[in-house]
C-alpha cells in the first residue's frame, strides 16, 4: 500500500513580528509579494531570467533538474536509517540484502535506466509523473481524511459576522489571485535560491476529477469563470466577483451577497451532493457518472462549482475550542463541502479556516495565500471599498443557486457516501497540545535547531509510550528543482535512539544526555539538508523500483523485511509555523500510526495529533512530558558545565 506522507510539507519556522506591512504581507524575507519588474541584481548566479514567462515563472526554465543520487550513497543512508528499528540479527540480514543488491548487475542496470530517464529530452523531473500518479492521482482512498490538510485561522479580534468575515477574506484574497493569474507574483526563494512556482496555477479556478484508474485535474480561465461558489445547508450558490460593468465587488457588496445566500438557503438542508466528493475515488467516479446521467442540468451545476475561484463553506456551527475548530476545518460534517477543490471555511461565529486539496500542489503555495490574506487584513491594507449603506448590493444580480436533480441511483450513492464518511470520521480521534512551557526563542539559547528539537521531543515521547523508536516521516520540499515536490527526512536515527534511551536511563548524567542530544540534532540537520538537495533515499529507491520491467525479479533490498518496516510511516510529521494560524493538521497515513503536525512559535510548541483512536491522549501527555524533560535536561547540563568551568578557573 502506498504511504501518503508526501501529502504534507515542511516550512521553516518564522519569527512573529509586529504587524507592519512588510512583515505581515511577506512573513519572511524569502516571501515577498512584489509585482514590479525585478532588478538585474535579483538574478542569482547560475540562473537565467525568461522575462517572457512573467515575473513568477521567470527562473523556471533555469532551475536545475532533480538529480539521481549515487547508488552507493543511497544504500549507505538506507542502512543507517533502518538500523535503529532492527534487532542485530535483522540488521545483519538487511546488510546482506543491501550488499547483494549493490554488487549485482541488476542494480547497476536499474541505476543506468534511471539516469537515462533523467537525461531524456524534455524530461524536466524524472520523478514528477510517477510520484503524482502514485501519491495523488492514482490513490483511491477518500481525500478526507487521508490526503487533505487544514489550517485554522487566528481569530479576527473584531468578531465579525459570518458574512462579513467571508466577504473580507475573499476581498483580501483577490489581489493575490491577480498576482498569480497574471504571473506577476514574485517567486519564493530560500537563501536567494528561487523555487519552482509552476504549481501555483492550481491555486484558483481548478478542480480535481474522479476518474478510473487515476484522477485528473483541470484548470479554468479566471476571466471566463470570474465567480465564487458558496455552500450553505448543502446547497451551492454562484456569486459573480464583478458587477455588470466589470467592476470588482466591494467587501460590503460581497457581504450583502453572502447574506442573501444565507437567507436563500433557509433552515432546511438539501440532499448533500457534496458528500460524494468525500467517497472512495472509484466510487465517486461511478457516482459522478450517475449524477451526470440523472439530468443535463447537473453538468452545468458541476462545472460552475469546479471552475469557481474557490469554494466558501458557510457552516451552521460555531466552534469555540481549538479542537472543535480543527475538526470543523479538517472534515466538517462531510456534507456542506466539495472536497475536490480548495475551500475556505467560515463558521457562524466568524471563526474561519482553510482546507487544501492536495493533488496538484503541496502546502507552501496555500500557506502563502492564507498568510497574504490574513496579514493584509490584520494590517488594514486591504481596499475593502466604501462602507455599507442601505443600497449596497441592491443592483447586483442575486446569487444563483446551482440545483441538482437527484434520481434514485444517485440518492443511493449519496446515502452510502454519508454513511461511509460518518463511519470513517467516527473511528478517528484528535488531540491538540498547545504547550506554552517554551518555544523557538528559548530553544535558540542553546544554539539548537527548533525543528530538530521538536523532532527529538517527539521521538522521546514515542519511546516513553512504546519503548522503541517510531518510524518517522518528515517532509522536505524539493522545489529548488524543476517540478519538485517532496523528499523524506527519516527523523529516527541511531543518534536519536541513543539519546532517548539515555533520557530514560536514570544512571546517565545530564551532561552525557546533552552531548547525545546535540549529536542527534546535528544528524537531523544533515539528513534534512540531503533531502532538500534531492539526495535522500526514499524517492531514489522508489525510482529504481519503477525501472523494473515486466517479469524482472524484484531485488532483495525490496523484499527484505526492513524495507516494508521502515516505509510504514507510523509517525507522519511536518512543521508549519505561522503566527497567523491557530492550528493545522492532517490524518494518519497508516492504520496503526499518527498524523503529527506541529508548529513552533516564539513561546509555544503545538502538536495536532490524529489517529484511529490509538491512545491519542496518551501520546499528547507524553509529548508534554518529553518537552518539559528535554528543557530540564538541557538546563541542568548547562548549569553543570558552567559549574565545572568556574571551578576550573578557581583552581587556576
Amino acid at each position: 500500500m502506498f504511504c501518503r506522507p508526501s501529502a504534507i510539507f515542511t516550512i521553516p519556522g518564522r519569527r512573529s513580528r509586529s504587524l507592519s506591512l512588510r512583515s505581515l504581507a511577506a512573513m519572511s524575507k524569502s516571501r515577498t509579494f512584489k509585482s514590479s519588474a525585478p532588478k538585474r541584481s535579483d538574478v542569482p548566479p547560475g540562473y537565467v531570467e525568461d522575462l517572457n514567462a512573467g515575473p513568477m515563472l521567470r527562473f523556471e526554465a533555469s532551475l536545475p533538474r532533480l538529480p539521481v543520487p549515487p547508488l552507493s550513497s543511497t544504500t549507505a543512508k538506507y542502512l543507517e536509517t533502518v538500523q535503529p528499528h532492527l534487532t542485530p540479527a535483522q540488521f545483519s540480514a538487511t546488510q546482506a540484502a543491501v550488499k547483494a543488491f549493490l554488487d549485482s548487475p541488476q542494480s547497476k542496470e536499474l541505476q543506468q535506466r534511471l539516469e537515462a530517464r533523467a537525461r531524456e529530452p524534455g524530461m524536466r523531473n524524472w520523478l514528477a509523473d510517477w510520484w503524482n500518479e502514485a501519491a495523488y492521482m492514482g490513490y483511491r482512498d477518500p481525500v478526507v481524511v487521508y490526503v487533505s490538510y487544514f489550517y485554522v485561522h487566528m481569530d479576527d479580534k473584531r468578531k465579525p459576522s459570518q458574512a462579513r468575515r467571508a466577504a473580507e477574506l475573499l476581498k483580501a484574497m483577490l489581489p493575490f489571485r491577480t498576482l498569480v493569474e497574471s504571473k506577476q507574483l514574485e517567486p519564493e526563494k530560500i537563501r536567494s535560491i528561487p523555487l519552482s512556482m509552476e504549481s501555483y496555477k492550481w491555486l484558483f479556478h481548478s478542480s480535481r476529477y474522479p476518474v478510473k484508474p487515476s484522477d485528473t485535474a483541470k484548470k479554468f480561465d479566471s476571466a471566463t469563470h470570474n465567480h465564487v461558489v458558496f455552500v450553505r445547508k448543502n446547497k451551492f450558490y454562484q456569486v459573480q466577483l464583478v458587477d455588470k460593468s466589470g467592476r470588482e465587488l466591494t467587501a460590503a457588496e460581497l457581504e450583502a451577497q453572502i447574506e442573501k445566500v444565507i437567507t436563500m438557503a433557509g433552515s432546511d438542508k438539501a440532499i448533500p451532493v457534496g458528500a460524494l466528493t468525500g467517497e472512495n475515488r472509484d466510487t465517486w467516479a461511478d457516482a459522478r457518472s450517475a449524477l451526470l446521467a440523472a439530468s443535463p442540468s447537473n453538468a452545468v451545476s458541476l462545472e460552475a462549482i469546479e471552475s469557481a475561484m474557490i469554494i466558501v463553506c458557510l457552516d451552521d456551527l460555531a466552534p469555540v475550542t481549538r479542537e472543535d475548530a480543527s475538526w470543523g476545518c479538517w472534515v466538517g460534517d462531510g456534507r456542506n463541502r466539495f472536497y475536490d477543490k480548495h475551500q475556505l471555511i467560515v463558521f457562524e461565529n466568524g471563526k474561519s479556516g482553510f482546507l487544501g486539496e492536495h493533488s496538484c500542489m503541496d502546502g507552501t503555495p496555500t500557506l502563502r495565500l492564507n498568510e497574504f490574506t490574513l496579514a493584509s487584513l490584520a494590517a488594514g491594507k486591504v481596499d475593502l471599498g466604501p462602507a455599507r449603506t442601505e443600497d449596497t448590493g441592491r443592483d447586483l444580480d442575486a446569487p444563483q443557486e446551482l440545483p441538482f436533480v437527484v434520481d434514485a441511483k444517485t440518492q443511493t450513492y449519496i446515502t452510502q457516501a454519508e454513511a461511509a464518511f460518518d463511519d470513517l470520521v467516527g473511528k478517528h480521534d484528535m488531540q491538540i497540545l498547545h504547550y506554552e512551557g517554551y518555544g523557538k526563542e528559548y530553544i535558540k539559547k542553546f544554539k539548537a535547531s527548533p525543528d530538530a528539537w521538536a523532532q527529538l521531543v517527539k521521538q522521546l515521547a514515542f519511546h516513553k509510550m512504546f519503548n522503541r523508536p517510531g518510524v518517522c516521516y518528515e517532509s522536505a520540499q524539493t522545489r529548488k528543482y524543476q517540478l519538485g515536490r517532496t523528499e523524506v527526512i527519516r527523523s529516527a536515527s541511531n543518534e536519536s535512539r541513543a539519546w532517548a534511551e539515555a533520557m530514560l536511563n536514570p544512571d546517565k548524567t545530564d551532561e552525557h544526555r546533552a552531548a547525545l542530544f546535540r549529536r542527534a540534532v546535528a544528524r537531523h540537520l544533515q539528513y534534512a539538508a540531503w533531502a532538500a538537495d534531492g539526495q535522500g533515499l526514499d524517492r531514489h529507491l522508489f525510482g529504481l523500483k519503477m525501472m523494473l520491467r515486466k517479469n524482472e525479479p524484484v531485488p532483495p533490498i525490496y523484499t527484505d523485511e526492513a524495507y516494508s518496516k521502515t516505509n510504514h510511516w507510523e509517525l507522519s510529521t511536518s512543521n508549519l509555523s505561522s503566527p497567523l494560524l491557530d492550528g493545522w493538521g492532517y490524518g494518519e497515513v497508516v492504520p496503526d500510526g499518527y498524523g503529527l503536525s506541529y508548529s513552533i512559535g516564539d513561546d509555544y510548541l503545538r502538536w495536532t495529533i490524529t489517529s484511529l483512536k490509538l491512545r491519542t491522549a496518551e501520546l499528547k501527555h507524553y509529548l508534554a512530558e518529553a518537552a518539559t524533560e528535554t528543557r530540564q535536561m538541557m538546563e541542568r547540563a548547562a548549569a553543570a558545565e558552567t559549574k565545572k568551568a568556574s571551578e576550573g578557573k578557581a583552581k587556576l
